[in-house]
């Protein structure tokens, strides 16, 4: 029998994750009657609680974790670096953590948490994640956790964005003002709110523009490098697209490779624009049109808000969603071709 969860009894109880983590652990915040129905509700439907939930950590490691999906990408980098110039100043240590896309990794790196290690979490989900039982149980354990970029919306905290669904009308539209009629979208993974967000973002924009929307053009890509290979190469060998829109820089730099083994010019045979902090973009050949994000304020955002938290000792992170905008930097992979 699967184990109920914190999700299990908010949905139950019609009430948010937080007022039942709240309740369980009897804050001041809850009203009696309240926390009466939550357990007895716990009590009738077999709720467990993590054996460190509760548990008051007396002494603080001044330690926080940043968990990220891949190190093999600017943006997270980036990401890193501003948490941890802002822990630095706060005389605080920051361990990384890479999951590797791996869901079963990422659940076993909170668990390993679990045990006081650190005081706090800042991190982005791995594309492969599709429940939230790990990140609750690590909550549970009074460690706070805040996301940036790929977030749980299920989670009650604070949650640092960019704009993906308006950058990604905005990469679109680019490519169709540069002459693209027909364009595919290069997704990672369906688990992620935000490949979901450029996808409407991207789509949104043919219907604007009156474009045919064709679900074929829609590639569902994944963490594999030599499948994702293989699907873009079938994609610009039979009925070739105008233009490609990639949701993260791998993706882009595959369909770069597979331009170069089949001979295909860029732009003039494939536009390319993609969400990416590359510091090598301008240094392709072509060089790169990016949705370059604002990582390194992101990473600076989360740290901020968790040490914030961990200072004040406050009973939760405000459930927040805050969104930093990204800028359209246009390079020669989209630039209009002359008709001669």
């Amino acid at each position: 029998m699967a184990k109920v969860s914190l999700k299990d009894l908010s949905d139950k109880l019609g009430v948010s994750m937080s007022t039942v983590s709240k309740a369980l652990r009897d804050s001041y915040e809850i009203s009696e009657e309240t926390k009466k129905r939550v357990l007895q509700v716990a009590s009738e439907m077999g709720y467990s609680a993590s054996p460190y939930a509760g548990h008051l950590r007396h002494h603080k490691s001044r330690t926080i974790a940043i968990i990220v999906p891949e190190l093999n990408n600017n943006f997270f980098i980036q990401a890193i670096s501003g948490a941890e110039a802002v822990a630095r100043t706060k005389d605080y240590h920051v361990l990384v953590y890479v999951t590797h896309e791996n869901n079963e990794l990422e659940e076993g790196i909170l668990k390993h948490l679990q045990n006081g290690r650190v005081d706090g979490v800042i991190m982005s989900v791995a594309a492969t994640s599709k429940n939230v039982q790990h990140i609750e149980a690590l909550m549970q354990c009074d460690i706070p956790v805040v996301f940036f970029d790929r977030i749980c919306h299920e989670i009650e905290t604070a949650k640092i964005t960019t704009d993906d669904f308006a950058s990604s009308l905005t990469a679109t539209e680019h490519l169709i003002k540069n002459g693209c009629r027909d364009i595919a979208f290069l997704s990672l993974s369906e688990n992620l709110s935000i490949d979901n967000k450029r996808k409407q973002g991207y789509l949104e924009a043919l219907h604007k523009h009156n474009l045919t929307i064709n679900e074929a053009r829609i590639i569902k890509c994944n963490g594999d490098d030599k499948v994702n290979f293989r699907k873009i190469k079938q994609l610009l060998n039979t009925n070739k697209p105008d233009g490609i829109f990639a949701a993260v820089e791998k993706l882009a730099l595959t369909t770069y490779e597979v331009c170069h083994e089949l001979k295909i010019d860029i732009p003039a045979g494939v536009k390319i624009i993609c969400f990416s902090n590359l510091t090598t973009a301008p240094l392709l050949n072509p060089s790169l049109t990016t949705i370059s994000q604002p990582a390194l304020e992101m990473g600076k955002q989360a740290a901020t808000i968790l040490l914030k938290h961990l200072e004040k000792k406050r009973a939760t992170i405000a459930n927040e969603n805050i969104v930093i905008k990204s800028m359209l930097v246009e390079r020669a992979s989209t630039k209009a071709v002359a008709v001669v």
